[in-house]
């Protein structure tokens, strides 16, 4: 019903920057949110961001606050997430997901994109 296609992921030095897009198709109309996660080699998959569709409202992960941004244009169905003053430790896939329903916000997602590569050198 839903899919997602990540891109922007790259290189970068520390205290740099990235805008990751997701392009999401299928039933915008009727999605509710949409999150970012992260997943580095060897670790547990991490919550980042999320924002809902209609109203534009974020969450956060600590690791995020005061330095990451998720925005959207639903004309384009793109969401985005601007990644500022980025570390080491955001070396990570990156992945956007979706969900059509409001009551797991912000952490729960059904639809799922494959994700791509951030990698920040010190």
């Amino acid at each position: 019903q839903v899919q997602l296609v990540e891109s922007g992921g790259g290189l970068v030095q520390a205290g740099g920057s990235l805008r990751l897009s997701c392009a999401v198709s299928g039933r915008t109309f009727s999605t509710y949110a949409v999150g970012w996660f992260r997943q580095a080699p060897g670790k547990e998959r991490e919550f980042v961001a999320a924002i809902t569709w209609r109203g534009g409202s974020t969450y956060y992960a600590d690791s995020a606050k005061g330095r990451f941004t998720a925005s959207r244009d639903n004309a384009k169905n793109t969401v985005y997430l601007q990644m500022n003053n980025l570390k080491p430790e955001d070396t990570a896939v990156y992945c956007c997901a979706s969900t059509l329903y409001g009551s797991g916000w912000p952490y729960e997602y059904h639809y799922w994109g494959q994700g791509t590569q951030v990698t920040v050198s010190s």
